[in-house]
């Protein structure tokens, strides 16, 4: 059999494990041949495309990114996309097209399916925001990496008597704010399914220099928003694909901070910092298990389903219940957050 391979939207430390895996288990558990499409959904359907096999795959398994490349661009963008997409995949013969994505990639596959298209669906993104399966690869990486910052601007806010804000991704969801704030010890969390009220914030750190606790560091989610009518907030400017740009709010609550509060207040956006570098062993096993379960269920005629991770288990599960709704924060994990916050 011949399968292809695509990685698409933000790039996302252990896409190239999963590259490796799928390469893997087809070649040497199968005896099949492997394809990749550069460029996510674009390598699809401008049949740009490289072999893959063992060899060439070799040194993969550490390196952040992706080897074939990624794209937003989606085959429903374009009048003639999918038939060309379609008239790639049966030039090539494939059996099977293995998509790994995060709630965009995910849903072009689930739409292509239901056109035909041979498509087996591996989650990716940092977010941890896709249905269906526990845990995403990417996601622990990138609270480590924004774990590792809070550590360290701890050190250097307590050297200074300062409130340090954090900004950390999250577009929709907090599961990174969360997870990283309880983990390094911040004072306060703000996350895009809690509208915060700017004043309790302020309070907060105030209630910490007031007990004699200096060097307040507040951890924001790149989406966080203020509740309505409270801090007059800038135009959204969205790209062409539709996405909100998003970023900045770090700075506006630093600004209030210490507009309100009189304690100097710094800002540290991180960025990209945590999508890019080397995956975490977790996520590496991960994206590797996710892999070989992709193969395997091209291989079973799993056709229009998902990998995923479910009670310690590699699970299928439909790509309509993975991309219904974006997984957000559940409340167990954020009410756990709360009880150490100042």
């Amino acid at each position: 059999m011949r399968i292809g391979i695509l990685t698409g939207g933000g790039d996302c430390p252990g896409l190239n494990a999963v590259i490796r895996a799928v390469v893997r288990r087809a070649e040497r558990g199968f005896g099949d041949e492997v394809i990749g499409f550069r460029d996510g959904w674009l390598g699809v359907v401008e049949d740009d495309t490289t072999p893959l096999d063992v060899e060439a795959c070799r040194g993969l398994l550490p390196r952040g990114g992706t080897v074939l490349g990624s794209s937003r661009l989606q085959p429903f963008g374009l009048d003639d996309g999918v038939e060309r997409a379609r008239s790639t995949i049966e030039r090539h013969g494939l059996g099977g097209l293995v998509v790994v994505g995060g709630e965009g990639t995910l849903s072009c596959a689930h739409r292509l399916h239901a056109e035909g298209f041979p498509v087996v669906g591996v989650p990716k993104t940092i977010d941890n925001d896709i249905g269906g399966t526990e845990m995403t690869f990417g996601f622990e990486t990138a609270v480590e990496i924004a774990t590792e910052a809070i550590d360290r601007l701890h050190t250097t806010a307590e050297s200074h008597d300062r409130v340090m804000v954090v900004e950390v991704m999250g577009r929709h969801v907090g599961h990174i704010a969360a997870w990283s704030g309880m983990a390094g010890g911040a004072t306060l969390t703000l996350v895009p399914e809690e509208p915060f009220d700017i004043e309790e914030v302020c309070e907060g750190v105030r209630r910490r220099h007031d007990r004699g606790r200096y060097a307040s560091v507040v951890v924001v989610a790149e989406g966080a928003r203020p509740k309505p009518d409270t801090i007059p907030m800038p135009d959204e400017e969205v790209d062409r694909f539709g996405h909100v740009r998003l970023g900045g709010i770090g700075n506006l609550v630093a600004a209030e901070i210490e507009s309100r509060t009189g304690f100097e207040t710094r800002v540290t956006v991180l960025g990209h910092v945590q999508r890019g570098g080397t995956p975490t062993a977790f996520d590496r096993v991960l994206a590797s298990r996710f892999g070989v379960a992709a193969v395997d269920a091209v291989h079973d005629g799993g056709f229009g389903m998902m990998t995923a991770l479910v009670g310690g288990d590699i699970v299928l599960v439909p790509l309509a219940d993975a991309v219904g709704d974006l997984k957000r924060l559940s409340a167990g994990v954020w009410e756990a957050a709360r009880v150490f916050f100042a």
